[in-house]
């Protein structure tokens, strides 16, 4: 092979110069003018796959935080959801609650009312219940089956509420029953001292109709309506002295005369068995009694049926 000569011309002094290149010396010479370009091609693809390497990387990792900054919104709504639910089911078990304390009260008015024995009827302990324990799974409730508990507890309570409002009007007409049944006597304690009836009279002694009981006792001793009613005269009357008049339902009157102060006025409702004037003798009245008389339709009638009758 023929050496390879290589000629330099210098521009600037006209002259030249050549250069002889053996075997080895082309061989290197050719080694780098191939190899450069491959050695740039190399590090430009090298440059290039990290470049998309890195911007894949990027790209996947900024889904990655979209994708985690998604998800933490979806647990905090899911709890802010959650939360609500159960300030709604706290909220919905204060009102039953809170209902069930008044169903209680009610049936303990209830109890009163009717005379029921406490110890049968006590709302103020848990319903007695029992039973021998069965092999059964815990149950395990979610929000829904919890919301779904509480509409069927709530269902029940408003039936019960319903039975108890019915119930309370069948005693309280009942109660009222017993208002208006005169029965009883009109003091506390005191003993019949002239009857009804043909009698002689104490001032002028000669026969006289005594349309009324006289109940002797203690002046100043409380004397009770003998039924419920409305106050129809409360004041001084000739021969009665200081009197009460109440009148009751079915066309009944009472009055309660020689009292030594009356404690109700016209138009008052008094209650039966409450205190409506104190025991005296003013007026026609030798000592301290109640004149107590009885009218029905207008009529006056013995009141010693009535003193003996009870509670219906």
């Amino acid at each position: 092979m023929a050496d390879m000569k290589v000629i330099l011309v210098n521009r600037k002094h006209g002259g030249s110069r050549s250069l002889e290149l053996g075997r080895w010396s082309r061989a290197l010479l050719s080694l780098c003018c191939l190899g450069l370009p491959l050695g740039l091609l190399a590090v430009g693809y090298e440059l290039g796959s990290e470049s998309e390497t890195r911007s894949v990387r990027d790209s996947s990792l900024e889904g990655m935080a979209k994708e985690l900054d998604t998800q933490v919104r979806e647990v905090g709504r899911l709890r802010e959801e959650a939360q609500r639910k159960l300030q709604a089911l706290t909220m919905g078990l204060a009102e039953l609650q809170a209902r069930m304390v008044r169903l209680d009260a009610l049936g303990e008015h209830l109890t009163e009312v009717a005379g029921l024995d406490e110890g049968e009827f006590d709302f103020s302990e848990a319903p007695a219940m029992g039973g021998p324990l069965q092999d059964a799974p815990l149950a395990s409730y979610e929000i829904e089956e919890v919301s779904i508990e509480l509409e069927s507890f709530e269902e029940r309570l408003f039936n019960r509420e319903q039975q108890l409002d019915i119930l309370q009007d069948l005693l309280s007409n009942r109660e009222l029953e017993e208002q208006t049944w005169l029965s009883g006597r009109p003091v506390n304690w005191g003993w019949v001292s002239s009857p009804y009836g043909k009698r002689i009279d104490p001032f002028t002694g000669a026969p006289a109709i005594h349309k009324g009981v006289d109940i002797a006792g203690k002046a100043g001793s409380d004397i009770l309506a003998v039924a419920g009613g409305v106050v129809t005269w409360t004041g001084e009357r000739s021969g009665y002295g200081q009197m009460v008049e109440i009148t009751h339902s079915d066309g009944y009157v009472t009055r309660y005369g020689h009292n030594q102060e009356n404690l109700v006025k016209t138009g008052d409702l008094v209650k039966k068995g409450e205190t409506i004037a104190l025991m005296g003798s003013t007026g026609r009245s030798t000592g301290a009694h109640v004149h107590y008389e009885v009218y029905k339709h207008g009529r006056p009638v013995d009141p010693a049926s009535y003193l003996r009758r009870t509670r219906r």
